[in-house]
């Protein structure tokens, strides 16, 4: 038996969230006192993840230039049944979340998302879940033989782990894919939001997009990525990829500035996983600041510049 963790990548570049779910892994791999695999598809430099205690590291080299959810789903199967995987752990990433159902029902497997922690028990394996949009959490037994788990970003942090890891190639048989991509368009030089530990963020209160020039400012002083909310893209003035909330991108950075944003339930649901929240408002009676760590009541055209010019004061000192 061993514990089987996918290392998500993109380019050629590992993400963040990789470094997290090998921490992880190697700990419920000790937990169980068996052996972590790490899976890499098309990945980056494995030595890379022996940083963070992956020692065997398993890489498929394959044709595909995409994401595609049940050809990475199957590549999964595959590996976890060649290295009597019984655990499977897996990224909540947006990708994380659509793969490690079908992944799931591919081995007959019990499935937790949102995995904040370690299992509170392995016998019965117990883990602790966030739940109701993030407002609280449950423990949740898995009782099939077995297991997928799908650790949230940030929960449990990646832990540098040294070892003398070795690498192997396998060959995966790849399904019927049913959907291809003709052309994926990407922004480049950006710091994106599923990466970011930092994410500036701002609504209706910039009143226009001509105004988003000292929110793309304040990103790159603090090496941020940019977001909005949902009427911000829903009037065109932000690209739909920089909505975040509930019914858009979740949030689980380490630090989320929210910018004249009142602070819709919908909204809240979909950033609270964030560690420190700091909301600069107008309104003193926004719903945001009672969800808020730091509240700033001002006029974000006079509190964000000056904001900007004491981060950059303090960066040179």
């Amino acid at each position: 038996m061993s514990v089987l963790v996918f290392a998500d990548s993109s380019e050629g570049k590992f993400k963040k969230t990789a470094y997290e779910v090998v921490s992880y892994g190697k700990k419920v791999a000790e937990q169980l006192g068996t052996d972590l695999v790490t899976l890499t598809i098309n990945g980056g430099d494995a030595s890379e993840l022996y940083t963070y205690g992956a020692e065997k590291v398993v890489e498929v080299k394959n044709s595909l230039t995409t994401f595609n959810a049940k050809a990475y789903a199957s590549i999964i199967k595959q590996v976890a049944e060649a290295k009597s995987s019984n655990v499977v752990v897996i990224d909540s990433s947006v990708d994380g979340l659509t793969v490690a159902p079908l992944v799931a029902v591919a081995l007959e497997a019990g499935y937790a998302s949102n995995v904040v922690a370690l299992p509170n028990s392995t016998t019965p394996f117990v883990v602790k879940r966030k739940a109701f949009s993030n407002k609280g959490f449950n423990n949740t037994e898995i009782s099939t033989e077995k297991k997928v788990v799908g650790v949230a970003k940030n929960s449990y942090g990646a832990h540098e782990n040294p070892v003398s890891g070795s690498t192997e190639s396998f060959e995966a048989t790849l399904p019927e894919l049913g959907v291809t991509s003709e052309a994926v368009s990407k922004a480049s030089g950006k710091v994106t939001i599923a990466d970011a530990d930092i994410v500036v963020s701002a609504g209706r209160g910039l009143k226009g997009p001509e105004n988003w020039g000292m929110i793309e400012e304040l990103a790159d002083v603090l090496g941020a990525a940019t977001a909005c909310s949902k009427p911000v893209s829903d009037l065109g003035w932000r690209p739909h990829s920089e909505h975040v909330g509930q019914t858009g991108k979740p949030v689980a950075s380490n630090l989320y500035i929210a910018i004249g944003i009142s602070g819709a339930i919908q909204h809240l649901a979909g950033v609270n996983a964030s560690k420190v929240k700091v909301v600069i408002n107008n309104d003193p009676e926004a719903p945001f600041f009672k969800a808020a760590d730091y509240g700033i009541v001002g006029d974000a055209f006079t509190v964000v510049p000056e904001l900007i010019e004491k981060l950059k004061t303090f960066k040179q000192a």
